[in-house]
């Protein structure tokens, strides 16, 4: 059985932990990696959970006054992101397309009613990347957002905070 839970990705000076947004799930929160620039990416499992993603991405942008993205894995094979920036809107896609399709699908949902294509996704995803003060190349990013996970959706996020400019420390 794969990952169930949520990932966090913030730029801030402090902790994200520390942020009073993710003050409900604060003692099961795990920093999981930092990247260039204050970068941070924490995960938490999906019980309790954090609350609604637009919500809680939305809010830790306004509080740390950078973009956030956050997304919500489901056993290791899909996962709903959500990206908001402190000013602007937020956006939304999927990773693991199949997969997800398979889940909502349970619930006689069909994905494209709920979800922006791969590349409806990347240009919104470009303009939150912007706000960051990265560019993004939007074909390449629509690639990963269409791509099925191999071997999990883990790797093929880290893929999306490559394209949208999240570097490694140090790099």
């Amino acid at each position: 059985m794969g990952f169930w839970g949520y990932l966090v990705v913030g730029r801030s000076d402090r902790e994200l932990a520390e942020c009073s947004t993710l003050a409900p799930g604060r003692e099961r929160l795990e920093l999981a990696e930092t990247f260039a620039d204050g970068w941070q990416l924490w995960q938490h499992p999906s019980e309790p959970g954090l609350g609604d993603l637009d919500d809680v991405a939305g809010a830790l942008a306004r509080e740390t006054g950078a973009p956030t993205l956050l997304a919500y894995v489901m056993d290791g094979d899909c996962a709903v992101l959500e990206g908001a920036g402190p000013v602007r809107g937020s956006w939304t896609a999927c990773l693991g397309r199949t997969a997800l399709a398979r889940h909502v699908g349970e619930n006689e949902i069909v994905l494209d009613d709920v979800f922006p294509s791969p590349a409806g996704a990347a240009a919104h995803a470009a303009g939150w990347a912007a706000a960051a003060g990265r560019t993004v190349d939007s074909r390449r990013l629509a690639d990963v957002l269409s791509a099925d996970p191999d071997p999990d959706v883990e790797k093929l996020f880290h893929e999306v905070l490559q394209k949208l400019g999240i570097e490694a420390a140090g790099a």
